[in-house]
């Protein structure tokens, strides 16, 4: 019950702390400054809305949290000895970053498909997207799209352009390692496909509550 009363309150409530940025200072040896300003969906621009969705999670609008078919191709590809990659949802992501601990174990997991299936039944798709890019990690000590914008390209959420919202994108599996400005070349060659996926993708509509 508790849970879902958590779930629900962050549903009406901009999240202003999470447990990844606790644990990021708890972890910093230095004093751990964080960049977070929480903006409105309608405030980021559609360039980076299309392109997190581009690079995380293409089957974002349609899927209930989990993606059956990257998970089915992720552990296809396991079986022929590739390296296990990663096949979470924004859904999912979310549900992480926001009620959870960042740390890989079976009780997470499990943790995680339950608050997966509590944000999808009682949140839109457009507060679950709102949520995430105001709350994930785009940078060292960078937080959530108005920050990660200003810091990156000196500009606001809002005036993103589809190359800079592709390289902010491109950095999201690992935004402590890398840098979406000046981008190294496996990141512009990340940038690239995240556009080109853009292009192909088409209008992005997310369905009002």
């Amino acid at each position: 019950m508790l849970s879902i009363l958590w779930v629900l309150f962050y549903k009406y409530t901009n999240v202003s702390v999470t447990p990844m940025m606790v644990i990021r200072k708890l972890q910093s040896k230095n004093e751990y400054v964080i960049k977070h300003q929480w903006v409105p969906l309608s405030k980021i621009s559609k360039a980076l809305q299309l392109a997190v969705i581009c690079s995380e999670d293409q089957r974002f609008i349609s899927h209930h949290g989990f993606d059956k078919k990257a998970i089915e191709k992720a552990m296809a590809e396991h079986k022929l000895g590739k390296r296990l990659r990663g096949a979470s949802t924004i859904s999912q992501q979310t549900a992480k970053n926001i009620f959870l601990w960042p740390q890989r174990s079976w009780i997470r997991k499990g943790l995680e498909t339950y608050f997966t299936f509590l944000i999808e039944t009682f949140w839109s798709k457009k507060r679950i997207l709102e949520v995430y890019l105001n709350s994930i990690e785009m940078g060292d000590r960078i937080y959530g799209a108005e920050a990660a914008a200003k810091f990156w390209f000196n500009t606001s959420a809002n005036a993103l352009n589809k190359d800079e919202a592709a390289a902010i994108a491109a950095i999201l599996p690992n935004p402590i390692r890398f840098l979406a400005n000046p981008p190294s070349g496996y990141i512009q060659k990340r940038k690239e496909w995240i556009k080109t996926q853009m292009r192909n993708y088409g209008t992005l509509v997310l369905k009002k509550e």
